[in-house]
């Protein structure tokens, strides 16, 4: 199982990126995708996930990010609006089997992760 992860960059607060995650080597429809966000010095942060058309946000993602995926080119994407210089962070998708989870402890499979950097 392959995850890459693309579309960080460098952005001005309030602006916008759209994270993309292309998935081999597994069967896409069967599998919960996640992103998950780790600023330095600090744990890992859930972001978001989604199962088939069921979607979980974590609290700093609620009303400004956008998970969704597309099957037909088994890709997983993250639309971020409206960020915050407190965004900044290296950026993961995840995967795994069977029922969604918030917990980066549960995930099976993991990418490289895609820096965001937001400016103030």
């Amino acid at each position: 199982v392959q995850l890459q992860a693309s579309g960080g960059g460098l952005v001005q607060a309030g602006g916008s990126l759209r994270l993309s995650c292309a998935a081999s080597g597994l069967t896409f429809n069967s599998y919960a995708l996640g992103w998950f966000r780790q600023a330095p010095g600090k744990e890992r942060e859930f972001v978001a996930a989604i199962k088939w058309s069921v979607v979980y946000y974590g609290d700093s993602a609620k009303g400004r990010f956008t998970i969704s995926r597309d099957n037909a080119k088994n890709t997983v994407y993250l639309q971020m609006n409206s960020l915050r210089p407190e965004d900044t962070a290296v950026y993961y998708c995840a995967a795994r089997r069977g029922v969604t989870t918030t917990q980066a402890t549960y995930m099976e499979y993991w990418g490289q992760g895609t820096l965001v950097t937001v400016s103030s």
